[in-house]
């Protein structure tokens, strides 16, 4: 089978890296793809929002199966393109992807199905915004309503940071001409679950929790997330047990009620509050870098999964018991401005760890930074604590000057 993977990044290269363990899978192209990806993918070069190429591509090459990453790519409406030719694609319509692409979509889903979720209010215009401000005051949380690569939602702990954040969004469009969501401030720790999705059918994964901060000790701006773990041990067998039943099954029932069944993976971002667990976010993709601790635990053949939930069968889903943590490595300035074209070596003296790429690029013999998150390294243990040290045991024999990373990853478990 010859299957395309759409989008270039950390969580792609897991993808890829799963489904080259299947036996069904004789080849593998990534459009994009990067530097690490092309070790075990014919990368191809073409965007991830190139639709027409793409299906092109796909016809050209008779791909048997596209599984999708990025959430530009399903908004865009690539499912739905691919479908018209008759292609086997691996993703949410984009109907279904409004789920993430519009929080306004999401929230009026939630209240409108008895989803938990923060209390909350819509914006388009600024004055009518900081009015709601004054009325409610900080903390508050302020959502661009849009895409925006993880980095539209900021948790304002002052007036003067919600003020802020305002004027970006709806005076300066940071982020796009798009309408903003105030939200009630929700404390509890967060945790990512992800499920296969087919209609209402349900198949959940590893629990996992990643980090947004940029540095140490929870602090500095929120990025797209620095590392992930799984297991979660704050979260008891009950509290999982609600989350399937009562946010992740309900909302899969709630769009096909809606006229959009979800087809793919559905991501809740969730919070373990002292009302119950509410979600905070849903993502219509696998989510990024929890993909890249999940995917390796995943002992079953991936691409028997992405077929058997596209087409109506209940996939076999067997998960490795041990510990997974993995560490984003980023340019310094990251989240901000920062350089690319810097010279990483010592990756072929790494043992026992799995490297996935998330922004690099070839120089010849010479492998480059190339974007703000660069590398992601997982181990695997029985313990959380032996797969931490583990990984940062190995993370000091990389050498690259432009490089930083947390250390405290799994702080809230070990």
């Amino acid at each position: 089978m010859k299957v395309l993977v759409i989008g270039g990044g950390g969580r792609e290269h897991a993808i890829c890296a799963a489904l080259k363990k299947s036996k069904k899978v004789d080849k593998i192209y990534c459009a994009s793809g990067n530097a690490g990806i092309a070790s075990i993918a014919e990368c191809v070069s073409i965007g991830d929002t190139d639709i027409e190429a793409l299906a092109a591509f796909a016809k050209s090459r008779t791909i048997d199966l596209t599984v999708v990453g990025p959430e530009a790519s399903l908004a865009a409406g690539i499912v739905d393109r691919f479908e018209d030719e008759g292609l086997k694609i691996f993703g949410a319509s984009r109907r279904a992807t409004q789920i993430e692409s519009s929080k306004e979509f999401a929230k009026n889903l939630m209240r409108k199905y008895d989803i938990p979720t923060a209390k909350y209010a819509i914006f388009a215009d600024y004055n009518e915004a900081i009015a709601y401000l004054e009325r409610h005051q900080a903390p508050i949380v302020i959502k661009y309503d849009g895409l925006a690569a993880g980095k539209g939602v900021v948790v304002a702990m002052t007036d003067n940071e919600a003020r802020n954040a305002l004027k970006d969004m709806l005076l300066d469009h940071k982020y796009g001409d798009a309408k903003v969501i105030m939200e009630e401030f929700m404390q509890g720790p967060e945790f990512s679950f992800m499920c296969f999705v087919g209609g209402e059918n349900v198949y959940p994964m590893a629990l996992a929790q990643d980090h947004k901060r940029a540095f140490d000790n929870d602090q500095g701006p929120n990025t797209g997330g620095m590392g992930a773990y799984s297991p979660l041990p704050f979260i008891t067998y009950e509290d999982r047990a609600f989350a399937l039943e009562g946010i992740m099954k309900k909302t899969a029932k709630a769009l096909v009620a809606e006229g959009c069944p979800f087809y793919g993976v559905l991501y809740g971002g969730l919070m373990k509050t002292a009302g119950g667990i509410k979600v905070i976010e849903f993502n219509a993709r696998f989510g990024d870098p929890e993909t890249e601790v999940v995917l390796p635990l995943l002992k079953s053949d991936i691409f028997e999964v992405f077929n058997d939930v596209i087409d109506g069968r209940t996939p076999v889903l067997e998960w490795d018991t041990r510990a997974a943590i993995g560490f984003v490595l980023a340019s310094k300035g990251y989240p901000e401005s920062y350089d690319k074209g810097i010279e990483i070596k010592g990756l072929d003296s790494l043992q026992g760890v799995e490297v996935y790429h998330m922004g690099t690029k070839s120089d010849g013999n010479r492998l480059l930074t190339n974007g703000g998150r660069v590398l992601f390294v997982t181990a695997l243990a029985d313990t959380l604590s032996d797969a931490r040290k583990h990984a940062i045991t190995q993370i000091s024999k990389i050498e690259c000057k432009n490089l930083f990373y947390r250390r405290d990853i799994g702080y809230q478990a070990v």
